[in-house]
């Protein structure tokens, strides 16, 4: 588990060039996954080997200028719910504008590590200007340039040095899968957790978790076992309009990467919006099987074909990653709820699954065979030998001769035939291919 870091401040003072610094270091590591700009708000980073969850409020802001103090204070005030540190940047041209005042006011009042970084300082006249920043009452602060990056350090070395210590999670021998149930508000979750335990509650024990009001339930019926954790998305809370799409995604942040498999409950009466997708893309990047459940079937008129339409609606916007399991349930009449148990397990024993080098390499290299990827510039790529990788999620790893000329397309192709010769339903694959 993360600790979770909130950056927040008003319109364009730079939080956004700020998060994409954070974040860049990881970015430059990892391959630029298509998609990756549904969630641009939300990534992971690192600093002097602590890994935080950083949140940038700013991306969220949509509407005119009457409208977002309201969206900022809302904003402001949820970060401080739920994040673990705050980071507060001010923009040294304009000043103490009213509205930095204002979330200033909001942030003296919190317990919660605060860091007040006063960006666009990029000379030594400046530096004199941040001064008047100390009016804020929010104690020292940063000089940065997160265009340049200059002073991030000292203020990622302050932030590190501030986040609370994380207990250590231990290892259970055979720990048992964690399933998370995510979703837009009012799409049923609480429902579809209280027809799951059953109103008796068949509950064994309320382990609290690590993370605020993240609990897991253990649940052990019908020759199921496992933990549910139940997420503070789950617990509404009063203050917050909840029809934000920053607020589904900052609450299913941390019960997302908590879980193994994560159960996206969608409304059908409201079909798979952008809220939506982007937690499923949060899913979908954290690597995590990723199973969907259309809600509220029973109050859907249908006809014969409407089950279909729909899947194939819901799928149309999962491209590339299509090869997720649907399904239709009702959480107040109880309908195919046991089977969305079964598929979510399933997805569970997806994710674990190992497939023997040699069988993989019989298979894998008649497929390329049949099919070599694309010669470039009159160069052919050859590839002699492939694995999966002893990793938590299926990596595979294909060795050829030139690695750079495998182009995104012909990985695809490669991930489509693994799925179609091994049941990976509901979980991401990575493709990796190497110098051999």
């Amino acid at each position: 588990m993360n600790n979770i870091v909130a950056i927040v401040g008003r319109p364009n003072v730079g939080k956004s060039t700020f998060f994409n610094r954070l974040i860049k270091r990881r970015e430059a590591i990892v391959d630029s996954v298509s998609g990756v700009t549904r969630d641009r708000n939300y990534g992971k980073s690192e600093w002097n080997g602590k890994e935080f969850s950083v949140i940038d409020t700013g991306g969220y802001i949509k509407g005119s200028e009457d409208i977002f103090e309201a969206e900022i204070r809302r904003q402001v005030e949820l970060a401080i719910d739920e994040a673990d540190a705050i980071i507060f940047v001010v923009d040294v041209e304009e000043g103490i504008t009213p509205m930095d005042a204002e979330v200033a006011k909001l942030l003296r009042k919190v317990t919660k590590p605060i860091l007040l970084a006063v960006n666009k300082v990029d000379n030594a006249m400046r530096e004199k200007d941040a001064i008047e920043f100390y009016n804020l009452g929010l104690g020292e602060y940063f000089t940065i340039a997160s265009i340049s990056g200059s002073g991030t350090g000292e203020l990622l070395d302050k932030l590190v040095e501030v986040l609370p210590e994380l207990p250590e999670v231990t290892e259970e021998e055979n720990p048992l899968p964690r399933f998370c149930v995510v979703g837009r508000p009012n799409a049923g979750k609480s429902s579809f957790i209280n027809a799951l335990i059953g109103e008796d509650r068949f509950v064994v024990t309320d382990i609290a978790g690590t993370t605020r009001d993240s609990i897991d339930t253990k649940y052990n019926r019908f020759g199921f076992e496992f933990n549910l954790v139940d997420t503070a998305g789950i617990r509404r809370k009063a203050k917050v309009k909840e029809d934000l799409e920053f607020y589904s995604v900052m609450r299913s942040v941390r019960a997302i990467e908590h879980s193994d498999v994560c159960i996206l409950l969608i409304d059908a009466t409201r079909g798979f919006e952008g809220q939506d997708q982007s937690i499923f893309w949060l899913a979908e990047k954290n690597r995590k099987g990723v199973i969907i459940l259309v809600n509220k079937w029973d109050l859907v008129e249908k006809d014969t074909m409407s089950t279909r339409d729909y899947e194939n609606k819901i799928k149309e916007e999962l491209q590339p990653f299509t090869d997720v399991p649907i399904l239709f349930i009702s959480a107040l009449t109880k309908q195919r709820l046991l089977k969305s148990l079964e598929e979510t397990v399933k997805v569970f024993e997806n994710r674990k699954q190992r497939i023997p080098t040699s069988k993989f390499n019989d298979y894998m290299l008649k497929v390329i065979e049949h099919m070599p990827p694309p010669a470039l510039k009159g160069k052919y790529v050859k590839i002699k030998y492939c694995m999966q990788l002893p990793t938590p999620t299926p990596q595979f790893v294909f060795f050829a001769n030139l690695p750079q000329y495998v182009k995104e397309p012909y990985k695809r192709f490669l991930e489509n035939k693994i799925r179609e010769n091994w049941d990976f339903s509901g979980v991401p694959i990575d493709i990796y291919i190497r110098e051999k």
